[in-house]
């Protein structure tokens, strides 16, 4: 049985982007901003993706999250979550760790606010799922994945922590050859326990994910190109496919693995081995989406790819807030109107677009009108 959908009451920003102060109230149903570029309609809707993911999904660091001028910016949100009310808050500081609250309670670790809003979120951004590099796939899978369990948060900040330390240790081995071959394996012994351990999980997590995903993404493309060629995920790493390996036989194979590739590694000063260096792999029938499709093909995987997310995470506990961020203007007809029909039933949309236009008409709620930090809903 799934849990009751979640959606987003309330929303209260303190200089973040452009808004000194914002307060405005949102509901379930739809809910379409409108606003010429650069008038913060976006700003809006990526304040409640932050709280979803702990990241952007138009920068990768919080920086250019805070307003010119301040010294740290509030997100705040009422989130109605099986028929009771949570209020969600985070503080970004430049330079310092956020400060998370629930129920203007403090939380230990930001991270624990994760899961209290689930999001995805359709964007320009997305070509890069299929026409960028490894690690925007890579993060598409991770963002994903915690989302389906929030605590996998925790073993990705873990790997993230050992591989920068690993990789200090490689480079200054590499650099210094002071120290004698004995100490420095002992030490990288060490840390490769821990890379293998975290990195296991993050490899099986990733590939159950993508198993999960296969079919429903190959559905959702065949619906946007009727006859097209089948759209294929596969997920190529280090360890090879191991279809039937568990976390202890990861583990072993990426020890392993570490241990044949050290010296390389020194010579190098970088870790070669680990999830980090892992590829979703996207294909149209025989050959590579990356550089053999079209533009259209290309759109209709990106968008595949969000409603394989959506249906997945609404399968399996209750359906995410649906962000549509300025996607209907890069859409085709009939892409724009398939998209429409497809989340016209969901319990909370949020769209931006630059003019009226670029809304479907069959996708009906509430208006508002967003210039220049100031949001003001329609009559």
């Amino acid at each position: 049985m799934t849990d009751s959908p979640a959606y987003v009451r309330h929303v209260a920003l303190v200089d973040m982007r452009n808004y000194a102060e914002l307060d405005v109230e949102l509901g379930p149903g739809t809910h379409v901003l409108v606003g010429a570029n650069g008038q913060g309609k976006t700003n809006l809707i990526e304040a409640v993706v932050y709280l979803s993911t702990l990241s952007s999904h138009r920068v990768a660091s919080d920086a250019p999250l805070i307003r010119h001028g301040a010294d740290r910016a509030i997100i705040r949100a009422d989130v109605v979550r099986d028929d009771r009310s949570l209020l969600v808050e985070i503080e970004l500081t430049p330079g310092k760790a956020n400060r998370a609250r629930i129920n203007r309670n403090p939380v230990p670790r930001s991270r624990e606010i994760l899961g209290i809003v689930r999001t995805v979120v359709f964007a320009p951004e997305d070509l890069s799922l299929v026409k960028g590099d490894p690690g925007d796939r890579r993060r598409f899978l991770d963002d994903l994945m915690v989302q389906r369990q929030p605590r996998l948060a925790g073993v990705r900040a873990d790997f993230d922590r050992v591989l920068k330390q690993r990789n200090a240790l490689l480079k200054s081995a590499g650099a210094a050859r002071r120290r004698s071959s004995a100490e420095v394996d002992a030490t990288l012994s060490a840390w490769d326990d821990q890379l293998a351990r975290f990195g296991a999980e993050i490899t099986l997590m990733r590939r159950d994910l993508i198993d999960a995903l296969r079919p429903r993404s190959s559905g959702a493309y065949s619906e946007l190109i009727p006859g097209g060629e089948n759209l294929d995920l596969r997920y190529r790493s280090a360890v090879g496919d191991m279809i039937d390996a568990d976390m202890a036989g990861i583990y072993e194979e990426l020890l392993r693995l570490l241990s044949e590739r050290r010296q390389d590694e020194i010579d190098r000063g970088v870790t070669l081995v680990g999830p980090h260096r892992d590829e979703l792999e996207i294909s149209l029938g025989p050959a590579p989406l990356k550089g053999y499709a079209s533009h259209g093909e290309s759109w209709s995987a990106a968008l595949a790819l969000r409603l394989a997310s959506y249906d997945l995470l609404t399968e399996e506990a209750a359906a995410p807030v649906l962000v549509l961020d300025d996607v209907f203007a890069e859409l085709d007809t009939s892409r724009r109107a398939h998209l429409a029909e497809r989340v016209a039933s969901a319990p909370q949309v949020l769209v931006t677009a630059a003019v009226p236009a670029d809304v479907p008409s069959g996708l009906t709620g509430r208006w508002y009108d967003v210039v220049s930090g100031t949001v003001t809903p329609r009559d």
